[in-house]
């Protein structure tokens, strides 16, 4: 691999913490939580990615640490160069919050560039019209994101993809992702055909963004994945390899 390559590696989607601390608590609720790892921290990561070159990290906010985005930060500034973040703003709350835009700026300014999102077309918000997007929040970062270049990555499936579609066509310069290719799996040996069609037709917004993976949830075959290269064909025809 060339120098010329090396800085270009990116883990686009990792999630990083330490057991509990008083600096790095977890959020009220989550003290008991058993993590998948004890901790997974920069060092474990690069224990095995170091061994491609020097990888840079889209370090996504992880659950347990809730709207506190301490350990992510501090990461961000020891090493602006390595990391940058994915957040947490709430667009719709029953409690008193900063307003959602605002918190993403400011949260921009200190490296994180896109915020997680839940799609609630099933849920409480969904009202009558599955519209569950229709509160000003989504309006405020939607905006927010088209004018700041900031990104809203959606984790979430095939149901929310309307709402999404709808939005996307309201604020055309707001970045979009689509986070672990909105539930098209490969199970027991079945393509995801139609969602795989529902899923590419969404690039008729310019500004949306597929994030592909992780391989092993994506397909119940196990690695090496080869079953996965015709879906990441037909995505990657439909949205570019950029």
């Amino acid at each position: 691999m060339t120098d010329a390559v090396e800085p270009r590696i990116i883990d686009a989607h990792v999630h990083l913490w330490e057991a509990p601390s008083e600096k790095y608590p977890y959020a009220p609720g989550f003290e008991a939580v058993t993590p998948w790892l004890p901790t997974f921290t920069p060092e474990q990561h690069f224990a095995y990615s170091g061994q491609v070159g020097k990888v840079r990290m889209n370090l996504v906010q992880m659950t347990w640490y809730g709207l506190d985005h301490s350990y992510i930060l501090d990461l961000i500034a020891s090493d602006p160069e390595t990391f940058v973040g994915t957040g947490i703003v709430a667009a719709v709350t029953d409690i008193s919050l900063a307003e959602p835009a605002k918190q993403m700026v400011a949260l921009s300014k200190r490296g994180c560039y896109a915020f997680r999102q839940r799609e609630w077309s099933t849920g409480p918000l969904s009202g009558n019209s599955g519209r569950w997007m229709d509160y000003d929040g989504y309006d405020q970062m939607y905006q927010a994101g088209a004018d700041n270049n900031l990104a809203l990555s959606y984790l979430m499936g095939q149901d929310g993809l309307p709402e999404v579609d709808r939005m996307c066509t309201k604020y055309p310069e707001t970045p979009i992702i689509l986070d672990h290719v909105s539930g098209c799996r490969i199970k027991k040996g079945v393509f995801p055909e139609e969602a795989l069609e529902r899923l590419c037709a969404m690039s008729k917004h310019k500004r949306l963004m597929i994030k592909l993976g992780p391989f092993q949830a994506l397909t119940d075959a196990g690695s090496p994945y080869l079953d996965l290269l015709p879906m990441i064909r037909r995505l990657t025809d439909a949205f570019g390899p950029e």
